[in-house]
């Protein structure tokens, strides 16, 4: 809070001024000689910088085209002016880096095109965001053109005459920073992910500049605007939201993430904002005075890096939360930026070297130059992966998310706030990889990012109709409604809350969380035990789903496994007519496949993904049916991908759903066999389900047997606990309790 209150005092007083040499915002004078000096030596900065020499040479052999903006992201315009930016300022650095006058020439002439044409443009066609640009159907990708362009005007600055910087200034570079500022304030004066880009932008033009009304409107947002902006109503991106009537890039950087660097739009979009966050960051470091944004809230910036490294899979892939396109990678082009200024900011963490040497590319200044060098040292150290409990919200109170992680396993368990407008209704929910690949999932978005084909690029209506929904998601569903009965405004309200969590035994890492209000009248408490063990081929995962209600409901326990069915004890009869399962809240996009029920004491469910054996064994009580469904209901513009689903649906007041997720054996379609495909869970027993206390038993077909015990919705971790059933008495001191048997 003083950083604040310091920073705004140097506005106000002039202090936070521009330095006059240029460049000054990701690259210095001083920066570009020492780059200088040692190239040659530094092996990976060497190649990113030869192949950005082909890349930009075969683009400026292209030739320059400014269209005027017609299509939606993935359409020509959109695509051509997004290349427009980014070999602009690739150019713009080739030229500080090697001096050579063509790639400033090439910025120029792009940037004289842009500042005769974009006076004569109006609003974007596209009528569909809530903010339009003008070069782009969104001002947010105005703003992503502003924050790379304004690195490229930096770098060529002293390579233009005065009165080419004052047409260029004066007929572009200020109408351009008043269209996603002053004319657009409800894209401009958020918390989110847009207003970052946004304010990122009009502050690093302003630092090149040296226009300090543009630095302070970004670090704080506009003035006098709260009223037009809080009756702005927004469309499916969202509502708009403001802490305390904070406003502009302080606010977004101190509201949006918990002190553990968690942004709470989840990973797939902290991946996209560290960008902005990182370049104006980095900007306002090489241009002003005493403005170091990496020491802000504790180092949260590069906090931030570290969390989104531990928010990938074994792969490197994104865990996708919220609104998240799978694939997603730590080989992004924000990420390679970020583990570099991370490192060359922060407190030169040697595990980022090993990330950006996987990467085998970093940025082409000087945090990148300083990672290639402390690479060719052979000073990096390997990342590791482990079990993580991250707080959500400002204070990292408002619920959170877990990666238990155990050998090949990782299950990602969502605990959070509802995430701003990017955020799904799927209180509790899971998703479970082996060998970093996707065994059970969360679906993700309902989006095609930039294929035209797709709704122009843009999210499709089935985002909202589905991905959005509870059904769409591996949790609790009441009575066929979405939590919070799909309102944003509720959902916003409200965060689940850890109860307890220890990851630190390998042998049996535990995370419980609670739900309160995603239904009225309905609590519902979710623990994760993972289990590792010498006589388990991979760690066990115990879930156990305690609901407690004032009256009885119909539970949907939704579980999407990725894979082919190998076996079952369901007697299930297919229907013979393909019907939705129902006809709103997502259940309207659901085939109905088969229904039926599992005469055994413990259902199996025995399936084969990427030549690995999985089971599912859950603990039936009377009544229970089971729904096998696949996505693709309602979808006459073939949207959705069709995937698999198989629904536990039961009806009771209070429950608990118990049932273990086991990897086991391995298929070789090269020799055809097939090694330990079954189960080795013998038998799992409910040995006391009350409304305060859980307690199973999970017996392998080894003979060994786990006892575990929650006691239910409490976190305190003083109070002692008893139960006895048959002969065995169980004691222990906190909430929850784990003992192996041999």
């Amino acid at each position: 809070m003083r950083f604040i209150f310091y920073v705004l005092f140097l506005v106000i007083t002039g202090k936070v001024t521009a330095q006059e040499s240029h460049p000054k915002l990701i690259l210095t004078a001083e920066d570009v000689r020492g780059i200088r000096e040692n190239l040659g030596t530094v092996p990976i900065f060497d190649n990113t910088l030869e192949k950005t020499v082909t890349e930009v040479d075969a683009e400026m052999a292209f030739g320059i085209d400014v269209p005027k903006p017609e299509h939606e992201a993935g359409g020509y315009t959109h695509e051509r002016h997004k290349r427009n930016f980014l070999f602009m300022q690739k150019a713009g650095v080739l030229y500080q880096i090697t001096g050579q006058g063509k790639y400033a020439q090439y910025v120029k002439d792009m940037l004289l095109l842009y500042a005769q044409k974009y006076p004569t443009w109006g609003l974007h066609p596209s009528k569909k965001s809530y903010a339009p640009g003008r070069v782009f159907w969104q001002a947010l990708n105005d703003a992503n053109w502003l924050v790379y362009t304004s690195q490229a005007y930096d770098c060529i600055y002293t390579f233009l005459t005065k009165k080419e910087r004052s047409h260029l200034e004066q007929d572009l570079f200020y109408p351009f920073a008043k269209h996603i500022s002053e004319d657009s304030p409800q894209f401009f004066n958020r918390i989110h992910n847009h207003s970052t880009w946004a304010t990122a932008a009009v502050g690093m033009i302003g630092l090149v500049m040296d226009d300090e009304k543009l630095i302070q409107q970004a670090l704080y947002g506009l003035k006098n605007k709260e009223d037009a902006v809080a009756e702005t109503a927004l469309d499916n991106d969202g509502g708009f939201i403001r802490t305390a009537g904070k406003l502009g890039f302080i606010a977004n950087l101190e509201s949006p993430f918990s002190p553990d660097g968690y942004l709470t739009e989840g990973p797939y979009y902290q991946r996209y904002a560290m960008y902005p966050f990182m370049a104006f960051a980095v900007s306002l470091y090489n241009a002003t005075d005493d403005t170091n944004l990496f020491t802000y809230k504790n180092s949260v910036l590069v906090k931030a890096v570290g969390a989104l490294l531990q928010l990938s899979n074994q792969k490197g892939e994104f865990f996708p939360i919220n609104d998240a396109q799978k694939g997603m990678s730590v080989y992004a082009r924000e990420i390679i930026a970020a583990v570099a200024n991370a490192y060359h900011y922060g407190n030169q963490d040697t595990s980022l070297l090993s990330v950006a040497k996987a990467q085998q590319r970093v940025s082409l200044d000087s945090a990148g130059f300083a990672v290639a060098l402390a690479i060719s040292k052979n000073q990096e150290q390997p990342l590791k992966k482990k079990s993580v409990v991250y707080g959500d919200g400002s204070t990292g109170e408002e619920g959170g998310l877990a990666v238990i992680r155990a050998e090949n396993t990782e299950l990602l368990y969502k605990f959070t706030s509802h995430g701003l407008s990017h955020g799904h209704y799927d209180k509790l929910s899971f998703m479970y990889y082996v060998n970093g690949e996707e065994m059970v999932q969360d679906y993700g978005l309902a989006r095609f990012v930039n294929i035209e084909q797709k709704n122009g690029g843009g999210y499709l209506k089935e985002n909202t109709t589905w991905a959005k929904q509870t059904i769409a998601h591996n949790t609790l569903v009441v009575d066929e409604k979405t939590q919070f009965d799909g309102s944003y405004k509720d959902a916003s309200a409200h965060h689940s809350n850890l109860l307890f969590e220890s990851i630190i035994n390998p042998k049996a890492q535990v995370v419980s969380a609670i739900e309160k209000n995603a239904y009225p009248g309905t609590i519902f408490q979710r623990t994760f035990f993972i289990i590792t063990d010498d006589e388990l081929q991979n760690s066990l995962v115990v879930d156990l789903l305690h609901v407690t209600s004032e009256k009885q409901h119909q539970y949907d326990v939704p579980f999407y496994y990725l894979g082919q069915p190998m076996e079952h004890n369901i007697d299930l009869l297919s229907e013979k007519q393909l019907l939705p399962l129902g006809s709103e809240h997502g259940y309207q996009h659901l085939w109905k496949i088969a229904e039926g029920k599992s005469s055994n004491r413990l259902m199996r469910f025995n399936w084969l993904n990427k030549n690995v054996f999985l089971t599912r064994t859950l603990l039936n009580q009377s009544g229970d049916r089971y729904i096998l469904v696949r996505t693709g209901a309602n979808d006459p513009d073939l949207n959705l991908r069709t995937d698999p689903g198989l629904i536990l649906r039961r009806n009771a007041t209070h429950t608990t759903f118990i049932s273990t997720i086991e990897a086991h054996g391995s298929y070789s379609p090269v020799s055809e066999f097939a090694v330990n495909s079954r189960s080795q869970v013998k038998d799992v027993r409910a040995e006391v389900t009350t409304e305060r206390y859980t307690a199973v038993s999970v017996t392998l077909t080894s003979g060994k047997q786990f006892l575990l015990a929650v006691a239910n919705n409490t976190k305190d971790k003083s109070k002692n606990h008893s139960l006895t059933f048959g002969a065995e008495t169980l004691s222990w001191t906190g909430p929850y309790y784990f003992k192996s048997i041999q």
